[in-house]
């Protein structure tokens, strides 16, 4: 039998501060451009405003002119402030990230068919970068999209999609799951057409309604029930992350049932 490994003193550790040249200094970078010509005004107004942001000392370490009457500049400084470690409320992945290969084999095994998805923009968002980068063949980050996966059938909707007409299209496909993508975010835009379409589905299907996904820059993973979803991707999700995903919850309507 053997002995129990002990933990590691980096996983002890419940408070910790910004690392920048020695361990525990509390250095941090931060970036921000100002409305003011490019100067040694705008450089010190830059300071000043880091100083009020608890940056102490704080120095301009880099500044450039962006057009004639706004400076970009960088900020290098250290902060006292502690991060509480069990205060950090996040979604954490509950689920192991499998092969195309075991996507394939687990979605045959359980379903006994191809698992439906069903992709769109809904609402006037017509940026498909990030539907495309989850749905398409091509993919993201060195994976393959979904439509690579053989057990999976994509129907990807585009851009600027109704969400009665995604409810209809999801219905008339028996889709699985209904994955959104939302990039557009002025007014909250993103959140009022995500909560527009859990409702109608809601409304539409009840609890034969499929699995809801959404995705987007500008999401928190953890506003899943404020917008009515059953998961939220964020920046750099990658299509081997959705498949699991997918691949879990079909698992877990199979335990329960």
């Amino acid at each position: 039998m053997s002995e129990k490994q002990p933990v590691s003193d980096e996983k002890k550790k419940r408070y910790v501060r910004p690392y920048g040249d020695t361990t525990g200094d509390g250095m941090v970078q931060m970036s921000f451009t100002l409305p003011v010509p490019h100067g040694p005004r705008a450089e010190g107004a830059a300071q000043q405003l880091a100083n009020k942001m608890g940056m102490d000392p704080a120095m301009v370490v880099h500044s450039h002119a962006i057009g004639a009457d706004f400076t970009f500049v960088v900020v290098y400084g250290s902060v006292s402030h502690l991060v509480d470690l069990d205060e950090v409320k996040v979604v954490e992945r509950e689920y192991p990230l499998l092969s195309p290969y075991d996507v394939n084999a687990t979605v045959k095994n359980t379903l006994g068919r191809k698992l439906v998805v069903v992709g769109a923009c809904i609402g006037t968002d017509a940026h498909t970068v990030g539907i495309d980068a989850i749905l398409n063949i091509k993919g993201f980050a060195g994976e393959k999209g979904l439509e690579y996966y053989r057990e999976l059938r994509v129907v990807n909707l585009g851009a600027q999609v109704s969400v009665p007409e995604l409810v209809k299209r999801a219905r008339t496909e028996k889709a699985d799951a209904v994955l959104v993508s939302q990039v557009v975010t002025q007014r909250d835009a993103h959140i009022l057409n995500t909560q527009e379409m859990s409702a109608a589905f809601r409304e539409a299907m009840g609890s034969a309604r499929p699995t809801l996904v959404a995705g987007g820059p500008r999401f928190d993973p953890l506003m899943a029930g404020e917008l009515g979803v059953d998961r939220v991707f964020g920046r750099g999700t990658t299509p081997g992350e959705v498949a699991s995903y997918l691949v879990h919850t079909i698992s877990q309507k199979g335990v329960a049932a």
